[in-house]
């Protein structure tokens, strides 16, 4: 039997998983795998997906399922568990139950974003606005604790936010942002899929009026590779990154995880 593997989500029109691990497997001269995308608008379809689909060695998790995938998981490494929030999912065997299988989660996106936004640091970043507060933020709020970076989450309304305790007074709604606040963050990082494609013209409701060339912007998105929130970056001469090559850093190690 092939191993596969693949990515759920929903919806998945945007992904650039499929494109990446069949090119790779034909790069490196990997036989006997697949992958495939499987679209799931509702994450309780997860359990038939895995019993449907028994040479499944491992997934990757997209939005919006980072978060709700977890009670379906029978454990979790250490980051994900510190995180919340699962995107890579390794599938085994369960050794006193050969019929059944092991769902143990991780977050890669920890790796890829530590990795990709560390060359790009400077002293000014000392403090930085999540755009989100979904799976993704919270990746991200972890690599930049973790460097020591304070962050604040913008989100649209602060009561529905699902934060930790720790950020709970660390929340801004996009109407509070003003110059003072831009000014006071010089990392932007949009963990939203605000204008990833086909909505390629939508951007976070950010004053960008008020950004600087000091500034960072950074955008998870990578479909479109400049997205119009990087596009409102440059225009006011600020570094942008966007999160192409974080998605290759962290599919690169799920693929460690998944043959590990």
């Amino acid at each position: 039997m092939s191993a596969s593997y693949g990515l759920i989500g929903y919806p998945l029109s945007h992904s650039f998983s499929k494109q990446y691990f069949t090119e790779k497997f034909e790069k490196e001269g990997i036989s006997g795998c697949e992958y495939n995308l499987y679209p799931l608008d509702d994450i309780r379809s997860l359990p038939k997906l895995i019993t449907e689909n028994p040479g499944l060695k491992g997934l990757n998790v997209t939005i919006p399922h980072k978060e709700s995938v977890l009670s379906f998981l029978d454990e979790l490494d250490e980051t994900a568990k510190a995180v919340g929030a699962v995107n890579c999912i390794k599938i085994t065997s369960q050794i006193l139950n050969p019929g059944s299988k092991n769902l143990k989660g991780y977050n890669t996106d920890v790796a890829g974003f530590r990795q990709s936004i560390k060359p790009f640091l400077e002293i000014q970043h000392e403090r930085a606005l999540i755009i989100g507060t979904g799976g993704a933020a919270k990746a991200v709020a972890y690599v930049l604790k973790e460097i020591g970076i304070d962050c604040y989450f913008v989100t649209r309304d602060k009561h529905g936010a699902k934060v930790s305790s720790y950020y709970s007074d660390k929340l801004f709604t996009y109407n509070e942002l003003n110059e003072y606040i831009i000014n006071a963050f010089k990392l932007i990082v949009n963990t939203t899929p605000v204008g990833m494609y086909p909505n390629v013209d939508g951007c976070p409701a950010l004053p960008y009026q008020f950004l600087q060339p000091s500034h960072l912007l950074y955008d998870l998105v990578y479909n479109p590779i400049e997205t119009e929130f990087l596009k409102q970056g440059k225009l006011k001469g600020t570094a942008t990154v966007n999160g192409l090559s974080m998605l290759h850093l962290q599919a690169e190690e799920a693929w460690r995880i998944w043959n590990s």
